[in-house]
């Protein structure tokens, strides 16, 4: 079996990677992986070095809009795992552009390879922002898209015409859409890697607006966990919701990562809210949890302790990805 993972250099498809060809997934194990990857700002391969050296890995550097670098890489593939996405919210109100043509065109392409090659499984994975925003309650996967962000309506683009060549040519897809991701590894721009380097540093945290906004927490084991049930069982052309079914607002949040480091409260700097700021997210999993037997694993206060432990033990990581950020 060989495996596509687009954006396996980044946070989340790095760790699918070293997760699958550490024996976590049993039933992968005899898969051979090739990792597409353009390495912008957020991939490097230092996130791959510790399975640089297994004879199943394969790494190409290339872009999911070049057509003829996606046919070459997606020939003998039989499952994609599709992580490859410019993904931050600030950066896509700054300019929107990479956003739609990586996002929406890349992910076109790589639909295109994919149908002509034949392969069996393809995973998408997205979102929860592509929902909007909810008062209360959880969104379940047939909930309408109503994306708030160039970045979140550029990924609900993209699951549109995940869901198109589904049913308009019978490719065996899947979507997954996820809430906030954490755990080592992740790109000192989002909020918890960016708030512990800063405190770490002895830097003050910029919390937006009241800071109230409401966000399910996930760590990265789980999510991964919950895209290879999906890879494996998962029903052509359904879409999943993978949740950590941990709602903190922006504020407790924050107080928890002062309290991890050792810092105090005088180190929260009240900064103007984002643009559009979604209010609060929360997805339904009882659907991945009834069909495919997922619930998350890693308890938020056993994930978060050892997350900022790691950055801790690890600035040779970070500081050079933060001086160039």
């Amino acid at each position: 079996m060989q495996v596509l993972v687009t954006g396996g250099a980044g946070f989340i498809g790095s760790h699918y990677v070293r997760s699958l060809l550490g024996g976590a997934y049993p039933a992968y194990a005899d898969a051979d992986v090739v990792v597409l990857d353009l390495l912008t700002y957020a991939g490097t391969r230092t996130n791959l070095a510790p399975v640089a050296d297994d004879p199943r890995l394969r790494f190409v550097q290339g872009d999911i809009r070049d057509a003829d670098a996606v046919a070459r890489v997606m020939s003998g593939t039989d499952v994609v795992v599709h992580f490859a996405a410019e993904s931050h919210v600030d950066r896509s109100i700054a300019g929107a552009a990479d956003f739609v043509s990586t996002n929406v065109v890349g992910t076109q392409v790589l639909l295109q390879a994919a149908l002509q090659s034949g392969v069996s499984r393809f995973v998408h994975v997205s979102t929860d922002e592509v929902y909007g925003s909810i008062d209360e309650g959880a969104w379940p996967e047939t909930h309408p898209l109503e994306p708030n962000s160039p970045y979140s309506a550029s990924k609900a683009g993209s699951d549109l015409l995940v869901r198109s060549f589904h049913r308009t040519h019978g490719l065996p897809v899947c979507i997954t859409r996820c809430s906030n991701n954490y755990g080592p590894h992740q790109f000192p721009e989002k909020v918890i890697p960016l708030f512990v380097t800063n405190l770490l540093d002895g830097k003050k945290v910029p919390l937006y607006g009241d800071g109230l906004n409401v966000r399910d927490w996930l760590h990265v084991d789980d999510h991964c966990r919950g895209i290879q049930l999906v890879a494996e069982k998962g029903r052509d052309g359904e879409v999943y919701n993978i949740g950590g079914g941990t709602e903190f607002t922006n504020k407790e949040l924050t107080l928890r990562l002062i309290e991890a480091v050792g810092a105090d409260e005088s180190m929260i700097e009240p900064v103007a809210d984002r643009l559009g700021h979604d209010r609060r997210y929360s997805v339904d999993w009882s659907k991945i949890a009834d069909e495919l037997g997922y619930a998350p694993r890693v308890p938020f206060a056993q994930g978060l302790a050892a997350t900022v432990r790691w950055y801790r033990d690890h600035r040779s990581w970070w500081e050079p990805l933060k001086g160039g950020s």
